[in-house]
């Protein structure tokens, strides 16, 4: 009989870090989007940031799933962690100091798109070695759970202390949150086993041999093929156009915590059931919550409301849910241990790797004075075709059953 997932000490610490972890990263990316939209007035300079976060992480991705299978991974998110705490406490004294400048704030998105490479793969490989195998879908749920709650938290802590206490104390509240995640990353507190991967090859064969792995799985290419879709075309472009409409309709940093709370509440909903539901047809489940996402953002692109654009969010955020969790549980428990970090790094690129792109179009047209729901708009209808294709081509996909 398998222990509670509840009394696993080390998986508690894991996601303690992660559900803090990401209550911080909330914070300052609302915090920066607030500031960098209503001080510094320019959607583009919001697109170049989180470009610079993005771009270092599709770059060093593949080779953070390399470091991941060679190091503990522990170790790798107790670094990253503290680094990113330490990076938003400079931030703070910058904006404290009245000298926070586009410079300095593209400077920290590099940090973080580099940091999160790392950490990424290292983190959801980690939960293998955590927990028994018949535990995974559970975990991942619970993991991710915590996770929406933090998506939920972040937006109404950064917007209230935004509201009361302005963005030089919201920096301050998310540079503490940060480093109290990484408190409980240590690695002691997590008791990881021994690394897997213990073949001695060059970098570059470790990384080929991911590669490798990955092409040879339709399951894993399909897979990947609609992170990319959902990504790119949903959640990628919306999270950009999200600001740019509470300040389009005039509103303020509370309405904009409004919609952020209303996708992760929504993410929350739907992890709780896939946590205590067993979903046997993981790939049909998967294809079918993107085809209902896109649906959803062709919806988002029609309203011209904030009140409504709430709710609409939190439907996203509930079928966005049912695309992810299913795809990483069987992935997890599919593939060999020794390679983990690899695999899971080429899936964290296809998730994060398309963003700069809907970012940099996103603005772009904006910039050509073209109007953020028609952008949306013709963002989700590309996706919903290609969508219907991945449901019509992906047969080994759409057939893959849950083992446990």
């Amino acid at each position: 009989m398998n222990q509670s997932l509840f009394k696993n000490r080390p998986f508690i610490f894991l996601f303690m870090a992660s559900f803090l972890a990401i209550i911080g990263y909330s914070m300052f990316f609302m915090t920066t989007t607030w500031f960098v939209i209503s001080d510094l007035g320019s959607a583009r300079s919001l697109g170049i940031i989180l470009i610079a976060m993005t771009v270092p992480r599709i770059v060093m991705m593949a080779f953070g799933g390399v470091i991941a299978d060679k190091f503990k991974k522990t170790t790798i998110m107790f670094s990253t962690s503290f680094i990113q705490g330490i990076s938003v406490l400079i931030v703070f004294f910058f904006h404290q100091a009245g000298e926070l400048r586009f410079e300095y704030l593209l400077g920290l998105g590099l940090i973080f798109g580099t940091l999160d490479a790392f950490s990424g793969p290292a983190g959801t490989s980690l939960i293998p070695k955590l927990v028994q195998k018949s535990q995974i879908k559970q975990a991942n749920a619970i993991i991710q759970g915590l996770g929406q709650i933090g998506f939920v938290v972040g937006p109404i802590i950064a917007g209230s202390v935004m509201e009361f206490g302005g963005v030089t104390t919201g920096y301050l509240v998310a540079a503490i949150i940060v480093l109290l995640s990484a408190f409980f990353m240590f690695p002691p507190f997590l008791k990881e086993g021994p690394v897997d991967n213990t073949v001695k090859q060059t970098p570059l064969k470790d990384l080929l041999e991911g590669f490798s792995y990955v092409k040879a799985s339709k399951f894993l290419v399909t897979g990947i093929l609609i992170l990319i879709t959902l990504n790119f075309f949903a959640f990628g472009a919306i999270s950009i156009a999200i600001p740019i409409l509470v300040e389009t309709y005039g509103g303020t940093p509370i309405n904009l915590s409004y919609i952020e709370a209303g996708l992760g509440i929504g993410m929350l909903v739907s992890t709780a059931i896939i946590g205590t539901v067993k979903i046997r047809r993981r790939g049909l489940t998967s294809i079918l919550g993107l085809i209902a996402t896109l649906v959803v953002a062709v919806a988002f692109s029609q309203i011209p409301n904030l009140a409504v654009l709430t709710a609409l969010a939190f439907l996203l955020g509930f079928s966005m849910t049912f695309v992810s969790i299913p795809f990483f549980t069987s992935a997890q428990e599919d593939t060999d241990p020794r390679i983990m970090g690899r695999v899971m790094s080429i899936v964290f690129l296809a998730m994060n790797g398309f963003d700069p792109l809907a970012y940099a179009g996103v603005t772009f047209l904006v910039s050509r004075g073209i109007d953020i729901q028609s952008i949306i708009l013709t963002f989700s209808l590309i996706g919903l075709f290609i969508a219907f294709l991945l449901l019509w081509k992906g047969k080994t996909y759409r057939k893959h059953k849950s083992i446990y």
